[in-house]
């Protein structure tokens, strides 16, 4: 889990309990599982005795960091911005202990709390003068923004200003002496130690974890739907846990290194047992179990592996084989409302699958359905031609729709 680290941080580490902190960016109310990685340093810090404090960047997410993208942000309304912070604090408790009678007790901050007092004029004074436009612009992301087509605003070119401040202020008020994040924040984060030593005379560390990547390309933390969010009213536990069972082979040998709190011999056992019959996919199942009992509870694991095994390793049974409280009961499966009138009527699998919003148009369901990629009740659907009607219906009441091999939703006559 580490990229780089900066000379004497694991002396620092080894010599007292240290105060460390990573800044969450509050652009939503909920963290996806990129965000998994930073929560885990934050955990496995406080773990070994030391405290960890969960910056939110309530200023510093007005504005947007340049790291790693290739255009300004759009800014939140104050009233957003609160929404959001209140949901990521919610979260983040469910993996940081913050007992205050602890001595390693974890916090939360919110730059917001020094910023809004500042004024433009005193900020130029404590903070620029202190920092080089030299120092700054040799930094990867504002070079890289300053050379390419849309450029940087100065607002943008602050950030690192803004954020150097942050672990200045941490430093005097809370003794942090670590600031950690992703590789992308490296330039950031020794902007931070720099201010610390030039202003304060003081010693502060830096520590950064590798951005992850796929081993196909793509790019970590996301499905066909889009992000994988920690909420599970964004991303139900089901499709959480299909995302880390149906990582590839790769990725599921360095995802478990990272994600899970097992010990090295289990992993290297898991590996070992994976590589002799890799179709059982054993790595896969207990990455997906661990991550999604830390982030979901025991309890949504469970249904997880339920509808899992509905779906797809009784696919021999007939759909009529399952009740009403198995297909009600399917967590994750998306589900839609359709006429019963128009069932009745009768009505071509086409336009029905369009009108479901199943496909997002007549052309490409016509398309899956030719390719042989769509199934009603576990039948294949065969011809173009088919009609859907209300003979069809399991209990009278519902269809069990496939789209390729992994997508399932479930239709409701009403």
């Amino acid at each position: 889990m580490i990229q780089d680290i900066m000379p004497g941080t694991e002396e620092q580490l080894n010599k007292e309990m240290t105060t460390g902190y990573i800044g969450f960016d509050p652009t939503s109310d909920s963290l996806h599982i990129g965000s998994l990685v930073p929560i885990l340093l934050l955990v496995h810090m406080q773990r070994a005795g030391h405290k960890p404090i969960a910056l939110i960047g309530g200023a510093t997410g007005m504005i947007g960091d340049p790291s790693g993208k290739s255009e300004e942000r759009n800014f939140l309304s104050e009233d957003q911005l609160q929404k959001n912070l209140d949901g990521i604090k919610k979260q983040l408790e469910q993996f940081l202990d913050f007992d205050p009678a602890k001595p390693n007790a974890a916090e939360m901050a919110n730059n917001y709390d020094w910023f809004r007092n500042i004024s433009f004029i005193q900020f130029l004074r404590d903070a620029g003068k202190h920092i080089t436009v030299n120092y700054m612009m040799a930094k990867d992301s504002v070079r890289k923004r300053i050379e390419g087509e849309t450029g940087i605003s100065y607002t943008e070119f602050a950030y690192q200003l803004m954020q150097g401040y942050d672990y200045f202020w941490l430093y005097q008020h809370k003794n942090c002496k670590l600031q950690m994040g992703g590789s992308d924040q490296w330039g950031n984060i020794t902007t931070g130690t720099e201010f610390i030593r030039r202003k304060a005379g003081g010693e502060a560390f830096a520590l950064t974890c590798p951005l992850l990547t796929k081993a196909d390309g793509g790019k970590f933390g996301k499905s066909e739907k889009g992000n994988v969010w920690l909420a599970p009213d964004k991303t139900s536990p089901y499709e959480f846990y299909q995302f880390w069972l149906n990582a590839a082979d790769a990725d599921a040998e360095k995802w478990i290194k990272i994600f899970t709190f097992l010990s090295q011999d289990t992993i290297n056992q898991l590996i070992e047992d994976h590589r002799k019959d890799a179709a059982a996919r054993l790595l896969q199942k207990a990455l997906a179990k661990e991550v999604t009992i830390f982030v979901h509870g025991e309890e949504e694991y469970r249904k997880a592996i339920e509808t899992t095994e509905k779906l797809f390793e009784q696919q021999n049974a007939p759909a009529e084989s399952l009740s009403v409280e198995d297909l009600e009961g399917m967590n994750g499966v998306t589900k839609f409302d359709f006429e019963l009138s128009k069932l009745q009527a009768g009505v071509d699998v086409v336009t029905f699958l369009a009108e479901t919003k199943i496909f997002p148009s007549k052309g490409e369901a016509r398309k899956m359905v030719q390719g042989g990629g769509v199934s009603i009740n576990r039948r294949k659907v065969e011809q173009v031609a088919l009609t859907v009607d209300a003979s069809m219906l399991l209990h009278g009441m519902y269809l069990l729709i496939q789209k390729g091999k992994k997508h399932y939703y479930l239709v409701k006559a009403s």
